[in-house]
């Protein structure tokens, strides 16, 4: 089986593939203070409670947007499943064409999520994270990495109203009954909720001007695309597994399927 780890700045999402097969998805909280030994018992605990076997992961990837975690997982493989992982980075083999003026400056889990979303939906196509950031991530129909945006994610806008205001309450995000909010929290909940809808939507349509005639597909993934993709019919599909899925296909295509 192989092992995939997204490391993100709030989550670290792992997956277990048996082939093409998810067979078990789990969530942690990214804790830079955490050390592998800590990692290890969390990912063995969730194995063994799935009855699975720490000697059928036989290979692993990773990406991460936290470099100082790259090390803890690297020892966390090689200590509890003697495994050294691929860790999706320069010089790894993704079939995607960095089409940037500065390559080097994407992070890595974008390039991962443009592998997955021409891997399974073909393109153009304008991939939509909507985690601690917001990332629009824009792939050509033959699949080269063109470029996207970056806004603050959702979370991030929510707890800044709450800190750098005095009079603002911290906010539990949900959908408000209407746009005009009849007092506080619900004029916040519009803000939020209304304004992102909105932002998607504006950007998505700058984003197909600029791309030409053929219309790119939308696809949503990260902890808020369901929420937002209820909103609005620019998401066409959301796929809360796609960051890890791509990680599977690099693996695939630097490796091969040999965790079978």
């Amino acid at each position: 089986m192989l092992l995939a780890v997204d490391i993100g700045n709030t989550n670290v999402d792992v997956g277990l593939f048996d082939g093409e097969n998810l067979q078990a998805k789990w969530d942690l909280a990214t804790d830079v203070y955490r050390t592998p030994d800590e990692y290890g018992i969390l990912i063995l605990g969730f194995l063994r409670e799935s009855g699975i076997e720490p000697s059928q992961v036989r290979q692993a990837v990773l990406c991460s947007v936290n470099p100082t975690l790259v090390p803890v997982f690297k020892a966390l493989c090689q200590r509890y499943f003697k495994i050294a992982p691929l860790v999706v980075g320069a010089g790894v083999k993704t079939g995607v064409s960095i089409l940037l003026d500065k390559p080097h400056e994407v992070g890595p889990d974008r390039i991962v999520n443009a592998v997955a979303g021409h891997h399974l939906y073909g393109g153009p196509l304008i991939v939509i994270d909507l985690g601690t950031a917001t990332t629009f991530d824009v792939v050509s129909e033959k699949g080269e990495y063109l470029g996207g945006a970056i806004a603050p994610g959702i979370r991030i806008a929510t707890d800044a109203l709450f800190q750098r205001t005095a009079r603002l309450p911290r906010l539990e995000l949900a959908r408000p009954k209407q746009a005009i909010g009849r007092d506080t929290v619900s004029a916040m909940q519009s803000g939020i909720l209304f304004g992102y809808v909105g932002l998607i939507e504006g950007l998505v349509e700058r984003i197909q001007k600029e791309l030409g005639p053929k219309k790119a597909r939308v696809i949503a993934t990260g902890g808020y695309a369901q929420l937002l993709a209820s909103e609005t019919k620019v998401i066409e599909i959301v796929d809360p597994v796609l960051t890890l899925t791509g990680l599977r296909v690099i693996y695939e295509r630097n490796f091969g399927k040999t965790y079978v």
